[in-house]
């Protein structure tokens, strides 16, 4: 794709990621200038809203360049549905989910001189969709998924609320209402605290995740607290176009989508569908 033939583009950041700073913006701003690009505005959410298809239609611009965390690359992504442009995503934010997937470990400068060299793909990577939205990178279910607060915590800097939070987390582990894939005959039949959902070309790979005695919910929440789930014990439980996941007491399933919590009933039915926008990949998937 040949992005320089239309070199408009507009900058969406936001000051609360994890690689935003005070300078950061004015970084990547220069850097996508002196390669060519056009930056016809800068969006800062979310005191600015995110850029509709329409308005960009309105604009002439045909190319979103994103640097936050995934948070917001989701909703910029899943807003941007139906839109005939591209959008590249860098890696602005504590995890970097995505841009992870469409770049593996490159930094935003490689990526930018990948791009603007005409040797990035655009394509619409296959996503988790759930009732409670659609996943870019990745999907985890099960109440494990409470460690993301204290990753929250520990971003923010709040050590105590880390240690008061890291004891909850490890109760709510071990004794939270476990996940079940009840048509999965792999599973456990007691179920996870955690079910980690990743799409593929194939369809969506489900990994079952547990620990034997307590101490080790410690080990996988420390795994899970840097996404290193296979560090940990895990079943591996096929890949598949849908899977059902239900919790063992019919309470809602808790659910990171991209990393930001969210709920869905039980039970739950996970299928795959392609994103609604290209994104522009300079690397194979993961």
């Amino acid at each position: 794709m040949n992005v320089l033939a239309n070199p408009a583009c507009w900058l969406v950041v936001n000051p609360a990621s994890g690689n935003n700073t005070a300078s950061s913006t004015d970084t990547v701003a220069a850097a996508l200038a002196e390669r060519g690009f056009r930056v016809g505005r800068v969006i800062a959410f979310p005191d600015d809203d995110l850029p509709t298809p329409a308005a960009l239609d309105a604009a002439g611009v045909a190319l979103v360049v994103v640097y936050t965390g995934d948070g917001t690359v989701n909703a910029l992504v899943n807003g941007l549905a139906g839109w005939g442009g591209a959008v590249v995503v860098l890696p602005g934010g504590t995890m970097n989910l995505l841009a992870r997937r469409l770049h593996r470990d490159l930094g935003f400068e490689q990526i930018l001189d990948i791009v603007a060299a005409g040797g990035a793909r655009p394509g619409r990577l296959a996503c988790v969709r759930c009732d409670a939205g659609l996943a870019t990178a990745g999907l985890l279910v099960g109440p494990g998924t409470c460690w993301s607060r204290v990753r929250e915590s520990m971003r923010n800097m709040a050590i105590a609320e880390v240690a008061t939070g890291a004891i909850a987390a490890i109760r709510q582990s071990a004794t939270g209402p476990f996940v079940l894939a009840p048509d999965n005959a792999l599973a456990r039949e007691g179920g996870y605290p955690l079910i980690e959902l990743t799409p593929g070309e194939h369809g969506l790979q489900a990994d079952g995740y547990y620990a034997e005695a307590p101490l080790e919910y410690a080990g996988q929440a420390w795994a899970v607290l840097r996404r290193r789930f296979r560090e940990g014990p895990h079943d591996r439980l096929g890949v598949a176009a849908s899977i059902r996941l239900a919790s063992i007491d019919g309470s809602p399933l808790d659910c990171l989508i991209d990393g930001e919590p969210a709920q869905c009933p039980s039970p739950c039915t996970f299928t795959v569908e392609p994103c609604g926008v290209d994104l522009l990949a300079t690397a194979h998937d993961l």
